[in-house]
Protein backbone atom coordinates (compact mmCIF):
# COMPACT_ATOMS: atom_id res chain seq x y z
CA UNK A 1 0.00 0.00 0.00
CA UNK A 2 1.21 3.62 -0.95
CA UNK A 3 0.35 6.82 -1.73
CA UNK A 4 0.06 6.50 -5.19
CA UNK A 5 -4.05 6.20 -5.19
CA UNK A 6 -4.22 9.27 -2.94
CA UNK A 7 -4.67 12.49 -4.66
CA UNK A 8 -2.30 15.46 -2.82
CA UNK A 9 -3.36 18.92 -3.90
CA UNK A 10 -1.20 21.87 -4.76
CA UNK A 11 -3.08 24.53 -3.48
CA UNK A 12 -1.88 28.00 -2.60
CA UNK A 13 -2.05 28.92 0.72
CA UNK A 14 -5.49 30.87 1.53
CA UNK A 15 -5.75 34.29 2.89
CA UNK A 16 -7.12 33.39 6.47
CA UNK A 17 -7.27 37.31 7.63
CA UNK A 18 -5.01 36.37 10.24
CA UNK A 19 -3.35 40.29 10.70
CA UNK A 20 -7.19 40.98 11.76
CA UNK A 21 -8.94 41.18 15.09
CA UNK A 22 -8.15 38.16 16.49
CA UNK A 23 -8.45 37.58 20.54
CA UNK A 24 -5.25 36.88 21.89
CA UNK A 25 -7.15 34.00 23.68
CA UNK A 26 -9.17 32.71 20.61
CA UNK A 27 -10.17 29.92 21.84
CA UNK A 28 -13.29 29.97 23.79
CA UNK A 29 -11.62 32.67 25.53
CA UNK A 30 -9.34 30.35 27.53
CA UNK A 31 -5.45 30.71 27.72
CA UNK A 32 -4.52 26.94 28.57
CA UNK A 33 -5.81 26.55 25.11
CA UNK A 34 -5.15 29.39 23.00
CA UNK A 35 -1.59 29.15 23.63
CA UNK A 36 -1.63 25.39 23.37
CA UNK A 37 -2.29 26.11 19.81
CA UNK A 38 -0.23 28.98 19.33
CA UNK A 39 2.71 27.45 20.48
CA UNK A 40 1.92 24.02 17.50
CA UNK A 41 1.75 27.37 15.25
CA UNK A 42 5.07 28.56 16.07
CA UNK A 43 7.10 25.13 15.88
CA UNK A 44 5.71 24.77 12.30
CA UNK A 45 7.56 26.81 9.76
CA UNK A 46 11.32 25.48 10.85
CA UNK A 47 9.43 21.88 11.64
CA UNK A 48 8.42 21.86 7.88
CA UNK A 49 11.96 23.23 6.62
CA UNK A 50 13.13 19.97 8.50
CA UNK A 51 10.49 17.58 7.15
CA UNK A 52 11.09 19.09 3.22
CA UNK A 53 15.16 18.50 3.63
CA UNK A 54 14.60 15.36 5.50
CA UNK A 55 12.54 13.81 2.38
CA UNK A 56 14.82 15.38 0.17
CA UNK A 57 18.33 13.63 1.43
CA UNK A 58 16.56 10.32 -0.32
CA UNK A 59 14.88 12.27 -3.61
CA UNK A 60 17.45 11.40 -6.48
CA UNK A 61 17.08 8.02 -5.47
CA UNK A 62 13.15 7.61 -6.28
CA UNK A 63 12.67 5.26 -9.31
CA UNK A 64 9.06 5.51 -9.02
CA UNK A 65 7.50 8.67 -11.00
CA UNK A 66 4.59 8.41 -8.79
CA UNK A 67 6.36 8.71 -5.96
CA UNK A 68 8.44 11.35 -7.05
CA UNK A 69 5.53 13.75 -7.67
CA UNK A 70 4.11 12.62 -4.19
CA UNK A 71 7.51 13.94 -3.01
CA UNK A 72 7.05 17.30 -5.40
CA UNK A 73 3.79 18.13 -3.65
CA UNK A 74 4.58 17.01 -0.45
CA UNK A 75 7.04 19.69 -0.83
CA UNK A 76 4.86 22.67 -1.98
CA UNK A 77 2.41 21.40 0.78
CA UNK A 78 4.86 21.62 3.55
CA UNK A 79 6.53 25.20 2.12
CA UNK A 80 2.51 26.56 1.92
CA UNK A 81 2.28 25.50 5.73
CA UNK A 82 5.21 27.55 6.76
CA UNK A 83 4.49 30.28 5.13
CA UNK A 84 1.16 30.37 6.24
CA UNK A 85 1.98 29.60 10.02
CA UNK A 86 4.53 32.39 9.52
CA UNK A 87 1.93 34.87 9.10
CA UNK A 88 0.61 33.47 12.28
CA UNK A 89 3.70 34.02 14.29
CA UNK A 90 3.66 37.37 13.37
CA UNK A 91 0.78 38.02 15.28
CA UNK A 92 2.49 36.80 18.64
CA UNK A 93 5.46 38.39 17.78
CA UNK A 94 3.43 41.81 17.91
CA UNK A 95 2.06 40.36 21.77
CA UNK A 96 5.72 40.09 23.07
CA UNK A 97 6.81 36.69 22.11
CA UNK A 98 9.84 35.71 21.67
CA UNK A 99 9.33 34.13 18.51
CA UNK A 100 12.48 34.50 16.80
CA UNK A 101 14.65 32.81 19.49
CA UNK A 102 12.36 30.21 20.16
CA UNK A 103 12.73 29.63 16.22
CA UNK A 104 16.64 30.00 16.43
CA UNK A 105 16.51 27.45 19.87
CA UNK A 106 14.57 25.10 17.74
CA UNK A 107 16.88 25.34 14.22
CA UNK A 108 19.87 24.42 16.59
CA UNK A 109 18.08 21.62 17.49
CA UNK A 110 16.74 19.83 14.51
CA UNK A 111 19.43 21.14 12.06
CA UNK A 112 22.71 21.33 14.19
CA UNK A 113 21.47 18.23 16.50
CA UNK A 114 19.45 15.91 14.66
CA UNK A 115 20.92 16.27 11.02
CA UNK A 116 24.22 16.28 12.17
CA UNK A 117 24.42 13.50 14.44
CA UNK A 118 21.65 11.22 13.31
CA UNK A 119 21.57 9.21 9.96
CA UNK A 120 20.10 10.46 7.02
CA UNK A 121 17.81 7.64 7.53
CA UNK A 122 16.70 8.88 11.13
CA UNK A 123 15.84 11.75 10.21
CA UNK A 124 13.61 10.52 7.60
CA UNK A 125 11.75 8.10 10.38
CA UNK A 126 11.96 11.12 12.45
CA UNK A 127 9.72 12.74 9.86
CA UNK A 128 7.52 9.66 9.36
CA UNK A 129 7.08 9.88 13.00
CA UNK A 130 5.94 13.43 12.73
CA UNK A 131 4.01 13.45 10.28
CA UNK A 132 1.51 10.44 11.89
CA UNK A 133 1.25 12.54 14.98
CA UNK A 134 0.13 15.64 12.89
CA UNK A 135 -1.97 13.41 10.73
CA UNK A 136 -3.13 11.40 13.64
CA UNK A 137 -4.03 15.20 14.97
CA UNK A 138 -5.73 15.98 11.96
CA UNK A 139 -8.19 13.06 11.83
CA UNK A 140 -9.10 13.45 15.31
CA UNK A 141 -9.42 17.39 16.06
CA UNK A 142 -12.06 17.50 13.42
CA UNK A 143 -13.97 14.73 14.31
CA UNK A 144 -17.54 14.37 16.54
CA UNK A 145 -16.36 15.92 19.51
CA UNK A 146 -16.21 19.30 17.90
CA UNK A 147 -12.48 20.33 19.50
CA UNK A 148 -12.54 24.03 18.07
CA UNK A 149 -16.30 25.17 17.84
CA UNK A 150 -15.31 27.43 20.15
CA UNK A 151 -12.29 29.02 18.48
CA UNK A 152 -12.18 31.45 16.41
CA UNK A 153 -13.22 31.19 12.89
CA UNK A 154 -10.00 32.40 11.33
CA UNK A 155 -7.54 30.46 13.33
CA UNK A 156 -10.37 27.26 13.07
CA UNK A 157 -10.10 27.63 9.05
CA UNK A 158 -6.03 27.63 9.29
CA UNK A 159 -5.71 24.45 11.25
CA UNK A 160 -8.47 22.77 9.06
CA UNK A 161 -6.74 23.31 5.91
CA UNK A 162 -3.28 22.58 7.15
CA UNK A 163 -5.01 19.22 8.30
CA UNK A 164 -6.78 18.19 5.45
CA UNK A 165 -3.00 18.67 3.70
CA UNK A 166 -1.85 16.46 5.74
CA UNK A 167 -4.29 13.88 5.68
CA UNK A 168 -3.50 13.96 1.85
CA UNK A 169 -0.17 13.84 2.30
CA UNK A 170 0.55 11.55 5.72
CA UNK A 171 2.22 8.33 3.78
CA UNK A 172 4.58 10.05 1.09
CA UNK A 173 7.77 10.26 4.29
CA UNK A 174 6.71 6.92 5.45
CA UNK A 175 6.56 5.21 1.60
CA UNK A 176 10.60 7.33 0.77
CA UNK A 177 11.55 5.97 4.20
CA UNK A 178 9.87 1.94 3.47
CA UNK A 179 10.62 1.89 0.00
CA UNK A 180 13.84 4.17 -0.74
CA UNK A 181 15.64 4.32 2.37
CA UNK A 182 15.07 0.92 3.24
CA UNK A 183 14.54 1.34 7.14
CA UNK A 184 13.48 -1.18 9.55
CA UNK A 185 10.97 -1.09 12.08
CA UNK A 186 12.81 -0.69 15.05
CA UNK A 187 14.56 2.47 14.03
CA UNK A 188 11.00 3.99 12.75
CA UNK A 189 10.03 2.94 16.60
CA UNK A 190 13.10 4.92 17.86
CA UNK A 191 12.19 7.91 15.95
CA UNK A 192 8.38 7.75 16.68
CA UNK A 193 9.72 7.39 20.68
CA UNK A 194 11.69 10.39 20.57
CA UNK A 195 9.17 12.56 18.53
CA UNK A 196 6.38 11.62 21.23
CA UNK A 197 9.00 13.26 23.81
CA UNK A 198 10.86 15.47 22.13
CA UNK A 199 7.90 18.04 20.33
CA UNK A 200 5.05 18.14 23.16
CA UNK A 201 8.17 18.94 25.43
CA UNK A 202 8.95 21.81 23.20
CA UNK A 203 5.22 22.56 23.04
CA UNK A 204 5.38 23.12 26.96
CA UNK A 205 8.70 24.85 27.33
CA UNK A 206 7.39 27.77 24.83
CA UNK A 207 3.70 27.47 26.83
CA UNK A 208 5.61 28.50 30.05
CA UNK A 209 6.93 31.75 28.23
CA UNK A 210 3.83 32.96 26.42
CA UNK A 211 1.96 32.82 30.02
CA UNK A 212 4.91 34.77 31.81
CA UNK A 213 4.77 37.16 29.01
CA UNK A 214 0.63 37.28 29.72
CA UNK A 215 1.76 37.90 33.08
CA UNK A 216 -0.64 35.74 34.12
CA UNK A 217 -0.72 34.36 37.62
CA UNK A 218 -1.23 31.21 40.01
CA UNK A 219 0.16 29.28 36.50
CA UNK A 220 -0.38 26.17 38.69
CA UNK A 221 -3.79 25.83 38.66
CA UNK A 222 -3.59 26.33 35.33
CA UNK A 223 -1.47 24.00 34.05
CA UNK A 224 -3.04 21.21 36.31
CA UNK A 225 -6.61 22.48 34.25
CA UNK A 226 -4.81 22.55 31.17
CA UNK A 227 -3.13 19.03 30.81
CA UNK A 228 -6.16 17.27 32.43
CA UNK A 229 -7.77 18.60 29.36
CA UNK A 230 -5.29 17.23 27.15
CA UNK A 231 -4.64 13.70 28.87
CA UNK A 232 -7.20 13.32 31.81
CA UNK A 233 -9.71 10.52 31.18
CA UNK A 234 -11.98 11.30 28.07
CA UNK A 235 -9.51 14.04 27.20
CA UNK A 236 -7.91 15.02 23.45
CA UNK A 237 -5.14 12.90 23.67
CA UNK A 238 -6.72 9.47 25.17
CA UNK A 239 -9.23 9.47 22.11
CA UNK A 240 -6.17 9.84 19.56
CA UNK A 241 -4.46 6.91 21.78
CA UNK A 242 -5.40 4.30 19.57
CA UNK A 243 -4.56 5.51 16.65
CA UNK A 244 -1.37 6.87 17.96
CA UNK A 245 -0.24 3.18 18.89
CA UNK A 246 -1.35 1.58 15.42
CA UNK A 247 1.98 2.90 14.44
CA UNK A 248 4.09 0.38 16.26
CA UNK A 249 2.28 -2.66 14.38
CA UNK A 250 5.39 -3.88 12.05
CA UNK A 251 2.61 -4.34 9.25
CA UNK A 252 1.40 -0.22 10.11
CA UNK A 253 0.87 1.68 6.88
CA UNK A 254 -0.62 5.39 7.23
CA UNK A 255 -3.73 4.72 4.91
CA UNK A 256 -4.73 1.69 6.61
CA UNK A 257 -6.34 4.26 9.56
CA UNK A 258 -8.42 7.54 9.90
CA UNK A 259 -11.51 8.77 9.40
CA UNK A 260 -11.88 10.20 5.60
CA UNK A 261 -15.42 12.24 6.29
CA UNK A 262 -13.76 15.22 7.58
CA UNK A 263 -11.20 15.20 4.79
CA UNK A 264 -14.05 14.69 2.32
CA UNK A 265 -16.69 17.03 3.84
CA UNK A 266 -13.62 19.99 3.86
CA UNK A 267 -12.47 19.32 0.25
CA UNK A 268 -15.86 18.97 -1.04
CA UNK A 269 -17.57 22.26 0.62
CA UNK A 270 -13.60 24.21 -0.18
CA UNK A 271 -14.70 23.24 -4.09
CA UNK A 272 -18.23 24.23 -3.57
CA UNK A 273 -17.61 27.83 -2.19
CA UNK A 274 -15.12 28.91 -4.90
CA UNK A 275 -12.08 28.16 -2.20
CA UNK A 276 -13.05 29.60 0.53
CA UNK A 277 -11.48 28.14 3.49
CA UNK A 278 -13.69 29.75 6.00
CA UNK A 279 -16.55 27.59 4.72
CA UNK A 280 -15.17 24.77 4.10
CA UNK A 281 -13.74 24.82 8.19
CA UNK A 282 -17.19 25.91 9.17
CA UNK A 283 -19.04 22.91 6.82
CA UNK A 284 -17.06 20.71 8.80
CA UNK A 285 -17.61 22.12 12.22
CA UNK A 286 -21.42 21.72 11.11
CA UNK A 287 -21.03 18.21 10.22
CA UNK A 288 -18.98 17.56 14.02
CA UNK A 289 -21.58 19.03 15.51
CA UNK A 290 -24.73 16.97 13.74
CA UNK A 291 -22.43 13.52 14.23
CA UNK A 292 -22.29 14.49 18.05
CA UNK A 293 -26.19 15.11 18.29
Amino acid sequence: MTTHSHRIVPRPGPDFGLDGDIPRYWFDGDPFKSRFFDAMSLLFPEGEKFFIACVRDFRDDIEDPQLLAQVKDFIYQEGQHGAVHTQFNNRLKAQGIAVDHALQRQREIMFGTFRKRFSPRFTLAQTAAAEHLTAMMAHGFFGKHGLFDKADARIRAMYAWHAVEEIEHKAVAFDVYRTVAKGGYFTRVGAMLLTSFSFPMHVFILMRHMFERDGIEQRGRLWLKGLWWLYGPGGLFPRLLPHYLRYFKPGFHPWQHGDMRVYQRWTASFEDSGGDAIAAADAVMQDAQARAA
